[in-house]
């Protein structure tokens, strides 16, 4: 058959393809477009891992070919984000694998702290330059009273969270905690892994290379308790979290002089419900489908408002995190095993460079700080007025806990939200000047949906912990077909209440 007999069918097969689907729409979707990521709560994302995971199955006999899958699948997810960049991630791949087999195989201390050094400045360097650049430029612009025009530099989406990994995986080597990857594959598939790849959780390579190795295989109560995370990952970003924020917190934050001080605290405690089920929604929905393919990952979050401290507070959220600074900052620091004051610095240092690793503003330096503050004032308490042994608090001095740490973490996401100092002394000057009560029945009255949500969002968060396990092992317990049509009305309910737009995640940025 000639060359030409074959690639008239295909032409003709192309033809009628084309007039059925709008190819050049197709090729837009397919794209990299700056203004539409592919996140885990669009529809394009919905049908793509449809067909991946339909691939994926096909390929269950054949391991190497369902890892090469996976791979391929989070690169192009990565693309959709961040376009050229993957190259940037691949590079960091190909640096710490060589840089891993390296340091595995010298045993001079001189030389293997060079490599951890290379390691930790080629990370950091890219965090500066894409990150902080513009905000060390404009401050020194702003201190020699210039003008200073932003640099273009495009942010690579997640590079907080796989600088973060690979330092870990280095460090870990040189701790001898960890072997290295002697399988590029390996180590490309850990790094570049969709589902905790932009957001998080910080996943270690201790905790994700054995697994790989293993190739695993989800079993049936995997894939349950995968579908169960992702479901209450939806609920908790798309019906709570982006509904209150563009009902009723953009508008307080974006003009906190225009609201009582009743809206705008009632803002700020709404902002602290968005942030939490926005950030812990998209964890579950990693976790869930890292599931579905096999691996487990730890939790990253655990109920943090029932917290009755800020110390407890940073056991309980973004987990991932708190302890990646505390095995990779606080601890190399110096950690407790020094002098009362120098510790107090560390820990305060520590969540000053965890409220920098946030975004290059000085709203989330001041953030950090005053998480700095609190650990340190909790820690400097319980140090000068020790709880007497053997003596068991009642019920409400534990609920008075909930409540005073909760409000002073709140009082720091209001840095966080906050675009400027001044809309910060705006909302203070509001709730404590401007408080009017009296407003309450007209706001409930006209944002009923949001308190109702609210107030639903909170209930479900200090609901005990029993509940929620026991509704997810009867999930788990359910026949498929039963477990997918709960999965399509979750869908159908999140379809009617969405917003227009899609609403990305707010840890994206980071």
């Amino acid at each position: 058959m000639s060359q030409l007999e074959i690639v008239t069918p295909l032409h003709h097969i192309w033809e009628v393809i084309s007039s059925w689907i709008d190819t050049e729409r197709l090729r837009a979707v397919m794209l990299f477009d700056p203004v539409n990521p592919l996140l885990f709560n669009t529809g394009l994302f919905l049908l793509l891992a449809v067909a991946f995971f339909f691939l994926y199955r096909l390929l269950s006999r054949w391991s190497g070919a369902r890892m090469v899958c996976i791979i391929l699948f989070s690169l192009y997810f990565y693309y959709k984000s961040s376009a050229e960049c993957c190259f940037i991630l691949l590079g960091v791949c190909l640096s710490d694998y060589l840089l891993g087999i390296i340091l595995g195989n010298v045993r001079n201390r001189i030389l293997r702290r060079c490599i951890v050094a290379v390691n930790v400045i080629v990370n950091i360097g890219m965090l500066v330059y894409f990150k902080y650049l513009n905000l060390i430029f404009s401050t020194f612009a702003s201190i020699g009273g210039t003008d200073f025009d932003a640099l273009d530099i495009i942010l690579p989406a997640g590079i907080s969270f796989f600088t973060f990994r690979s330092i870990s995986y280095i460090v870990d080597i040189y701790r001898g905690t960890l072997r290295p990857a002697t399988n590029l594959l390996d180590y490309i598939f850990f790094l570049t892994f969709f589902p905790p790849l932009l957001a998080g959780p910080v996943v270690r390579a201790a905790d994700m290379l054995p697994q790989i190795k293993r190739r695993p295989v989800a079993t049936r109560a995997m894939v349950g308790a995968g579908l169960f995370l992702i479901i209450c990952g939806l609920i908790k970003k798309v019906i709570v979290a982006d509904y209150i924020s563009g009902n009723f917190v953009d508008r307080v934050f974006d003009n906190p002089a225009l609201y009582t001080g009743l809206e705008n605290l009632l803002a700020l405690y709404g902002f602290t419900l968005q942030l939490y089920c926005d950030f812990s929604g998209y964890s579950d929905m990693a976790i869930g489908l890292a599931l579905l393919l096999g691996f487990s990952f730890k939790d990253n979050f655990n109920a943090p408002f029932k917290s009755q401290s800020p110390t407890e507070w940073w056991r309980r959220w973004h987990i991932s995190l708190s302890t990646w600074l505390r095995d990779y900052l606080y601890i190399p620091m110096g950690g407790s095993r020094c002098s009362v004051k120098r510790s107090y610095a560390n820990q305060f240092n520590t969540m000053l460079l965890g409220g920098l690793w946030h975004g290059a503003s000085w709203m989330y330096i001041i953030w950090g700080a005053w998480n700095g503050i609190l650990l340190v004032v909790h820690k400097a308490l319980r140090k000068a007025f020790p709880a007497p042994p053997g003596v068991r608090r009642d019920q409400w001095w534990r609920v008075a806990n909930i409540f005073l740490t909760f409000n002073l973490m709140a009082v720091g996401f209001m840095f966080f939200r906050a675009r400027s100092m001044e809309h910060v002394g705006q909302m203070v000057g509001q709730i404590f000047t401007n408080f009017h009560v009296s407003v309450a029945p007209q706001l409930i009255e006209g944002y009923l949906a949001v308190m109702l949500l609210m107030l639903a969002g909170y209930l479900m968060h200090f609901a005990p912990r029993r509940w929620s396990d026991t509704l997810r092992d009867h999930y788990i317990a359910l026949r498929p077909i039963w477990q997918a049509v709960i999965l399509a009305i979750v869908l159908l309910v999140i379809i009617q209440v969405r917003s227009s737009r899609i609403v990305p995640f707010i840890y994206l940025q980071y």
